[in-house]
Order: structure tokens, then C-alpha cells, then sequence
């Protein structure tokens, strides 16, 4: 499963429970995405509400 950064560039998203459970621990204020960023590798996130929701979705 792969996703865009704030760069565009594609990051692959090896393990999407853990993922998920990160941004869900450290990255996010009564359910919604706190605007903080997330990096990973090189690879740069603002965790944003609609960034949530979107990474919410993939587990669908």
C-alpha cells in the first residue's frame, strides 16, 4: 500500500496497523489528526484531518 508525502513522494506503508497506531498515539487530539508531523525514513506527513480520515480508510 503506498501513499504520498508532503513532497509527493510515494512511501510504502509495509505494516498499516502499526502505521495507524502510531499516528493514532502520537499524532492525533480527540480522534482527528492534530496538524503535528509524522517522519518516517525521509519521508515527511502533516497529520492533518483529512490525512487521518484517508489513512483511516485504507484499512477498508
Amino acid at each position: 500500500m503506498t501513499i504520498k508525502d508532503d513532497f509527493g513522494k510515494d512511501f510504502e506503508i509495509r505494516n498499516l496497523t502499526r502505521f495507524i497506531d502510531h499516528i493514532e498515539k502520537h499524532h492525533t487530539t480527540d480522534g482527528e489528526g492534530n496538524g503535528s508531523i509524522h517522519t518516517e525514513d525521509e519521508f515527511i506527513f502533516t497529520i492533518t484531518k483529512e490525512f487521518y480520515l484517508k489513512v483511516l480508510n485504507l484499512k477498508s
